[in-house]
């Protein structure tokens, strides 16, 4: 149920869905200890954040967990292991705050979306998204997943169980991009040996090892760069895995440039620790998989604006596949056809 009378959450706006988040936000701040003065959005995708001000000048990042899969032990993982960042590494990150009930998430009934709902609060990071990764930025990132990577192997975390081991392409979700209706039947195959492929890859690099807690998302819209600095935040996808795949991760998103900012993500962490090693072609096999797992995730959004691209982006993810196939090489901008 909506706020608008007869329209269902899924067939609202981003502006609309969003607006109907707000009342979510408001309790979450409550069950926080927080007095809102300012409560803006400051995102709607695939979960929901807020910017809150309070009237002493505190700013804190309210996240409203509309689509993701994290439960409630999952995030108490994902908090305690920022905060052991915080203390323990030289890496930035948002800092968790717990509810006056003393747990790391809010449980607030939302109307709109006719469920309850769990939401996180941090710390405010200044500075913008690091969306455009220049060189410079690169290899502040290449350091400090070195750096994240060397404190996980070390992590001592009794909630560790809780997270996710990824072993497989789509990371546990539902496979609903193989034999996605949409797509004609070459583009099915091309679909089905790309996760062929890529799910002998994860296996040969999980049994190859180390598995260790990893962020998962390292992407510019993940990191803030402000006054020469980086800062990490969103561990809502983190779990168990190789630092190969954390890399791997990082390495899609920068696929469509010269290869200098990949250089220097590479660059930065050799200054902290070994690269990362997959066998074979196994680590081109882990970058082409991001497309399908963002592929597959447009298709279960309920978000309007991801729903919407959902079609389009899925063809897209068949070009670039398809090229990855023919090549070896996964390429966001591959030549057309």
């Amino acid at each position: 149920m909506s706020t608008i009378p007869g329209t269902d959450y899924a067939d609202l706006t981003d502006d609309e869905q969003a607006e109907a988040l707000r009342p979510v936000a408001l309790d979450a701040a409550a069950a926080f200890g927080l007095e809102p003065e300012r409560l803006d959005l400051l995102t709607h995708a695939y979960n929901t954040t807020f910017a809150l001000a309070t009237p002493t000048g505190e700013r804190y990042a309210l996240r409203v967990n509309t689509n993701s899969s994290s439960s409630a032990e999952e995030i108490v993982t994902q908090q305690l292991w920022q905060l052991a960042i915080a203390e323990q590494t030289p890496v930035r990150v948002a800092v968790p705050r717990a509810t006056t009930d003393g747990a790391w998430s809010a449980r607030v009934a939302s109307r709109a979306l006719g469920r309850e709902t769990l939401v996180t609060c941090a710390s405010w990071l200044e500075g913008p998204d690091a969306d455009d990764l220049t060189p410079e930025i690169g290899r502040a990132l290449g350091r400090a997943m070195a750096q994240l990577h060397e404190h996980a192997r070390s992590l001592d975390l009794p909630r560790l169980a809780h997270l996710r081991t990824f072993v497989e392409p789509l990371l546990g979700d539902e496979d609903r991009i193989t034999g996605e209706a949409g797509l004609d039947a070459e583009q099915r195959e091309v679909v089905a040996e790309a996760m062929a492929r890529t799910t002998a890859a994860f296996a040969r690099d999980h049994a190859a090892g180390p598995v260790i807690p990893l962020h998962a998302d390292l992407h510019g819209a993940n990191l803030k760069w402000h006054d020469g600095c980086l800062a990490v935040f969103d561990f809502d996808d983190c779990g168990l895995g190789t630092p190969a795949y954390d890399l791997s991760v990082t390495t899609f998103y920068l696929r469509r440039g010269d290869g200098a900012t990949e250089e220097s993500v590479r660059a930065g962490y050799a200054e902290v620790a070994p690269l990362p090693h997959a066998a074979g072609d196994d680590f081109e096999a882990m970058v082409a998989s991001r497309q399908l797992l963002l592929g597959n995730d447009l298709l279960g959004s309920s978000t309007a604006a991801l729903r919407a691209q959902s079609q389009t982006y899925l063809v897209r993810s068949v070009d670039r596949l398809r090229h990855w196939l023919e090549t070896g090489h996964f390429s966001l901008t591959p030549p057309a056809r």
